[in-house]
């Protein structure tokens, strides 16, 4: 059971990454999909895979603490099993195992002051490393993504947040662009604005990276935009 850090408590009785063998190996599961997956020949990509692996040596370096953080579901949370059942049969059936094995501890959110009713049902994310925790870095934000089949995630952004997209399970696509499969990486620069739909008959499992000043990590201030055509516009929330 993580416990959290308190700055009364010895050294040796910190919590810390290596003795918490679930969230290391998941983590090793983030390090191999920057690591060893394919830029598709961009640059920026390539750039933005090398700052996050950089940042996760670092968590890893330092034999990151572990912060508690209470377990809390959503009514999205009931597609977890499924898309996990999804994710296990495919190329990233690592990753897919990884967390099933820490799925009980995990901390399922909406991140917005108001949440639209409908999405509430549809949509929640959990960060696994960042200033929140469970494993704890200033530097670097990952976690995962959950969507209900057929979900309109509506249209926003991120100011000073550079983020990435992996696809774990499920089929889904961002501003209409595309249809993305599991394994394909997708990278939305700071301030780009995008939207994200589902596909009607499975969940959608996305792990995402988010790298940025660590002022804007530890509170990034997240707004949903209001509702017309997605652009690359950089209208920063």
């Amino acid at each position: 059971m993580s416990i959290a850090p308190n700055p009364d408590m010895p050294e040796a009785e910190v919590l810390r990454l290596r003795d918490a063998p679930d969230w290391f190996y998941l983590l090793r599961e983030f390090d191999a999909l920057f690591r060893l997956g394919s830029a598709g020949g961009s640059t920026l990509i390539r750039s933005h895979r090398s700052k996050v692996r950089a940042a996760l040596s670092a968590a890893f370096s330092s034999n990151a603490v572990i912060q508690g953080r209470a377990p809390a579901s959503k009514p999205v949370t009931a597609h977890l099993p499924r898309a996990l059942d999804l994710g296990e049969r495919g190329v990233m059936q690592g990753m897919a195992r990884a967390l099933r094995e820490v799925r009980g501890q995990l901390t399922w959110e909406y991140g917005y002051e108001r949440m639209p009713k409908p999405l509430a049902r549809k949509f929640a994310y959990c960060e696994v490393l960042g200033p929140q925790g469970p494993v704890r870095s200033n530097d670097l934000i990952l976690g995962f993504v959950l969507f209900a089949p057929g979900t309109t995630y509506p249209q926003h952004s991120h100011a000073g947040i550079e983020e990435s997209y992996i696809s774990i399970a499920g089929a889904w696509s961002e501003n209409d662009a595309a249809v993305h499969a599991p394994g394909s990486l997708i990278l939305n620069k700071p301030g780009f604005e995008h939207r994200i739909t589902t596909g009607e008959e499975e969940p959608c499992l996305l792990a995402y990276a988010w790298i940025g000043a660590q002022d804007r990590l530890a509170a990034p201030g997240m707004k949903l935009t209001a509702t017309r055509k997605a652009s690359g516009t950089t209208t920063p929330n």
